[in-house]
């Protein structure tokens, strides 16, 4: 009973983890609760998230973490550690003793502040998504007898079910923001096209001169085109204005 209460917990965690499609969605919250339950489920005392951006940017999440010591570990590495090295190999970086002499010469600045924090095991593996890499997941054990071993192959599963999520968020918002131009490109036709209907049925000329004369206005006092429609639509641009640019073969 209690393995199938940790198998329904675990089967929990996976499905927030790659949850990430609704509205509003925030990705801090988002990546810290995720920390949160890869605690939890992993049996690690801290996890931290290196991410990142689409834009090459970096952002770092952890778990909770009061007094920013995990936080510590993770901006560290910038001068070597397991998060870096999962994020550049694209491979996991099994659980390593931080009290060994390896441990201490491949990763020297991170082994002696995760020592003085009671870290004493540590371990990471990529956020990956097919070839797409887009950061790691980074464990630390205190060295306690239920902290001692963490699962490498479920902490990898638990990283590859966020990533599926990020990758999807993503799309998802890039998909949005296409749409949201496009849309508003269509919005700015539709008003130039009522624009110039509405002036050459004012003027009695043709369409395309009734376009020439709001392009040259628009050009003339530099503003958008859709800008000036919109006004002529609104009844906030008279003709006045636009005499000046009325093509003399009218």
């Amino acid at each position: 009973m209690v393995e199938t209460g940790r198998d329904l917990r675990l089967a929990g965690v996976l499905v927030a983890a790659a949850d990430t499609l609704g509205d509003p969605f925030s990705l801090p919250t988002y990546l810290s609760r995720f920390a949160d339950d890869c605690v939890e489920v992993l049996g690690a005392d801290a996890a931290g998230i290196l991410l990142v951006g689409a834009d090459a940017g970096i952002s770092i999440v952890t778990s909770k973490d009061p007094d920013g010591r995990v936080r510590g570990l993770l901006e560290i590495q910038h001068q070597g550690g397991p998060c870096l090295d999962a994020c550049a190999s694209g491979e996991p970086v099994p659980p390593v003793r931080l009290a060994g002499p390896e441990a201490a010469e491949q990763w020297p600045q991170l082994t002696a502040r995760a020592l003085r924090a009671g870290m004493t095991v540590t371990c990471a593996v990529p956020l990956r998504r097919g070839d797409t890499l887009i950061g790691a997941l980074n464990l630390f054990s205190n060295g306690r007898p239920e902290h001692q071993h963490i699962h490498l192959e479920l902490a990898q599963l638990l990283a590859d079910a966020a990533a599926i999520g990020l990758v999807h968020r993503r799309l998802h918002e890039d998909c949005t923001s296409l749409t949201r131009q496009l849309q508003s490109a269509l919005s700015s036709r539709v008003r130039i096209e009522q624009a110039k209907g509405l002036l050459a049925e004012r003027w009695g000329v043709k369409v395309d001169a009734a376009f020439t004369s709001l392009r040259a206005y628009a050009r003339r006092v530099r503003r958008p085109i859709d800008s000036v429609a919109q006004e002529l639509l609104d009844g906030q641009l008279d003709d006045a204005a636009l005499e000046a640019d009325r093509p003399h073969t009218w």
